[in-house]
């Protein structure tokens, strides 16, 4: 009884269903560089046209007055869009402390900052993922793993040391991170360092706003100064208590 022999119909399926690796692996270098040129075309645009003479607390602040009560909404799509161009976030953090006090200007600068970094990580995963997952190796995949699995342990470190916030936003996309580990993560990391920064820069701005200079000595400024000292060795602090922790390894022996 002899086999019989598959028909094209059967063949033209198995081709429809099998994915072509070249394929495949074109797609996502296109993907990859269109994440390339998004980058450098943000940081060309930033660094060499007028929009950096928006990025003042008197330029920014009468560009939100026309806002009038949607400033704050306004001023968080900004910061949002800003980052996810490369815009400093301690820049639009100082401005934003500058604008909206230090109270208000921690929460704008908070929700802003979600915005941008779920942006951000979005334009990463969307243009830079499947690239990066052709690349990696048996050896980078097993850390793409472990991030999986502790994604948000690991997003909480890297914002309480302060790794570059923009750089991590993308390339957190590139992993196989969860969104919402990231999100929580990122949310969490951020606060701290957040409003310490704003409370500093929002308190000498409302000093210097009133003119009143005695203000100088008061106890929410020496309070304010100490908070912004202090955040320089939280990173320290962090990275000491994660090395006094017993390593995966030995935990898992």
């Amino acid at each position: 009884m002899t086999a019989s022999k598959p028909s094209k119909e059967g063949n033209s399926a198995m081709e429809n269903v099998i994915p072509d690796p070249k394929k495949n692996m074109s797609g996502a270098l296109l993907k990859a560089l269109l994440l390339v040129v998004f980058i450098v075309s943000a940081i060309l645009v930033i660094r060499y046209t007028p929009v950096r003479e928006y990025l003042t607390a008197e330029a920014l602040g009468r560009f939100l007055e026309t806002a009038g009560l949607w400033a704050p909404v306004v001023f968080m799509f900004v910061y949002a869009i800003g980052v996810s161009l490369f815009i400093p976030g301690t820049l639009l953090t100082g401005l934003g402390a500058a604008i909206f006090g230090p109270y208000w200007g921690f929460v704008y600068v908070w929700f802003g900052a979600m915005m941008g970094a779920s942006l951000s990580f979005f334009i990463g995963r969307t243009l830079g993922r499947d690239f990066a997952a052709q690349l990696v190796g048996d050896r980078l995949k097993t850390y793409d793993d472990a991030i999986e699995r502790n994604g948000f342990a690991t997003v909480l470190y890297l914002r309480l040391v302060y790794f570059p916030f923009t750089p991590m936003n993308f390339g957190m996309g590139l992993t196989k991170v969860r969104f919402w580990d990231y999100f929580f993560g990122t949310g969490l990391g951020i606060m701290v360092g957040t409003f310490i920064f704003t409370f500093f820069i929002g308190t000498l701005k409302e000093v210097w706003a009133s003119g009143n200079w005695g203000e100088l000595l008061s106890f929410k400024v020496f309070f304010s100064i100490g908070l912004f000292i202090f955040s320089f060795f939280i990173p320290k602090i962090i990275k000491k208590i994660k090395g006094e922790e017993p390593s995966a390894e030995g935990a898992a022996s």
